[in-house]
């Protein structure tokens, strides 16, 4: 299994000095590279392969005057920018990823840098090429070869890497024999983040609305400050350092969140949500933008593939909550003001979010099963006959 460890960089004025020239090298091949692409197509109707025909220019440009300053930076960390633009056009070009065209990469934006030769790492440093050991904070023990490093620079000017190990270690076989209350359905939405089908409903932090009214005095401080002066470059890292608080946050609730969740559960079932549509709503785009559900699914997806569990995506136009979960009576329209309901067939008082994860469960074992998954009743699978329950209610009453 491949694992990856970020870890907390701690560089002298040196180094951060020559990690600034590195992730300026990669950003000008990008953009250079995107550059080339774009005016070949659009001024003689030609496309070039960021993999084959940028790349082929970098030796040339090392050996040119003007960009010989290219040849202090590693690389590999150029080429792999090249391998990044290629990635980039391939997405845009792919129907399914639904990707725009690639853009520029800002000089004050979040910077990266790959490095996959001559990279160490030790109990308190890690070491790339053309650089000495940098100080890191290794908060746990690395286990496994060493394969990449990739540098990061926040907007804020934290510098951190990503330790990419390989564990040597066969992944977990997928668990095929689930048990039935192991099983768990969850309904994703604003008033709560998630409800699952048994009830439990996880109220909605709401991480971006707590930091409000700090974001909104930063970011007009921000507004009144003069271009390009001083006091406004302090004003920006200011508001920057706000909204990194406030990311830090969702993602630390919806870590220790996805790994509650898969610890008690063997498969978790979630509906697949068109987030990109639902975003053109202007009055919840906000909101729904802070809740990050598609961040939560991602954790749960890798976290349960670790532990060799399931995680299963339900068809985007199934319609959980809309449906009764009892007698499968499907209404013919449901505005989203009727936080429950009444099903005019079996007459069952329905709470619309815990119905809807009971169908979002329901819909998820059939899926299972499809799969070839065996998926036993509530607590195992029973042999005929009566059930100590059952023998309970006729004869004496338990003690």
């Amino acid at each position: 299994m491949l694992k990856a460890t970020k870890v907390r960089l701690y560089p002298t004025t040196e180094q951060a000095a020559w990690l600034n020239r590195q992730f300026g090298a990669t950003r000008f091949v990008y953009n250079t590279g995107l550059r080339i692409m774009s005016h070949r197509y659009r001024v003689h109707g030609q496309s070039l392969s960021a993999r084959y025909d940028i790349k082929k220019l970098l030796p040339v440009a090392k050996r040119s005057r003007r960009y010989g300053w290219l040849r202090e930076a590693d690389s590999m960390a150029l080429q792999q920018a090249c391998l990044n633009l290629d990635h980039a056009f391939q997405r845009f070009f792919d129907p399914s990823q639904k990707a725009g065209y690639p853009r520029f990469k800002r000089k004050r934006g979040k910077q990266s840098s790959y490095h996959c030769v001559g990279v160490k790492v030790g109990d308190d440093w890690i070491k790339v090429p053309k650089l000495r050991p940098i100080n890191a904070k290794v908060h746990r023990q690395v286990e496994g070869r060493l394969k990449s490093i990739t540098l990061t620079r926040t907007v804020t000017g934290k510098h951190y890497a990503s330790l990419l190990l390989d564990t040597e270690q066969v992944a977990p076989e997928p668990i095929q024999r689930v048990e039935g209350d192991k099983v768990i359905g969850l309904d994703m939405g604003l008033s709560h983040l998630a409800i699952d089908s048994t009830g439990r409903k996880i109220p909605n932090p709401r991480f971006l609305k707590q930091a409000q009214k700090n974001l909104k005095r930063k970011q007009q401080a921000l507004s009144r400050k003069t271009k390009g002066s001083a006091r406004r470059a302090k004003a920006r890292l200011l508001v920057a350092k706000a909204h990194e608080r406030v990311a830090n946050a969702r993602n630390d609730f919806q870590h220790k969140l996805a790994r509650q969740i898969v610890d008690d559960n063997q498969v978790v079932i979630v509906e697949t949500l068109k987030v990109r549509n639902m975003m053109q709503n202007a009055r919840l785009a906000k909101h729904i933008g802070d809740a990050s559900w598609h961040a939560l699914t991602a954790k749960l997806d890798y976290k349960a593939k670790e532990q060799g569990k399931h995680l299963i995506r339900i068809d985007p136009w199934f319609a959980s909550s809309r449906t009764c979960h009892v007698c499968q009576h499907k209404m013919d329209t449901m505005p989203l003001s009727a936080r429950s309901w009444d099903c005019p067939a079996c007459h069952t008082h329905h709470d619309r979010d815990i119905n809807a994860a009971l169908n979002i469960k329901h819909q998820g074992i059939v899926k299972l099963k499809a799969e070839g998954l065996s998926v036993s009743a509530h607590g195992g699978l029973r042999k005929s006959g009566m059930s100590p329950v059952a023998a309970c209610e006729v004869g004496s009453p338990a003690r």
